[in-house]
């Protein structure tokens, strides 16, 4: 199963994510704990696309996510849960 590597802008933040399985599947988001990123996720992200569509973001400040700096972004739990959202609801 192949696994493409994306971005999608939330707000501020340059989401990277990793996506894999069947575009009509069931949907399963995989987010990460601290201090790790969506690259946790490889291994298991390849077993689960054999039947559901896979999504594995790097939330901000970890990974490859491109968040604006100190300062400018609050980096509290609110606004990491306000970025999944934005980041689901951008996915459709």
């Amino acid at each position: 199963m192949r696994v493409a590597y994306r971005t999608k802008t939330v707000g501020n933040a340059e989401v990277f994510y990793r996506e894999a399985g069947p575009v009509d599947g069931p949907v399963v988001l995989l987010l990460h704990g601290f201090p790790t990123a969506g690259h946790m996720f490889r291994d298991l992200i390849r077993d689960l696309a054999k039947h559901y569509r896979v999504f594995a973001p790097d939330l901000p400040g970890f990974g490859n996510t491109k968040s604006p700096p100190r300062g400018e972004f609050d980096y509290t739990f609110d606004n990491l849960a306000r970025v999944v959202e934005g980041f689901t609801e951008a996915l459709g």
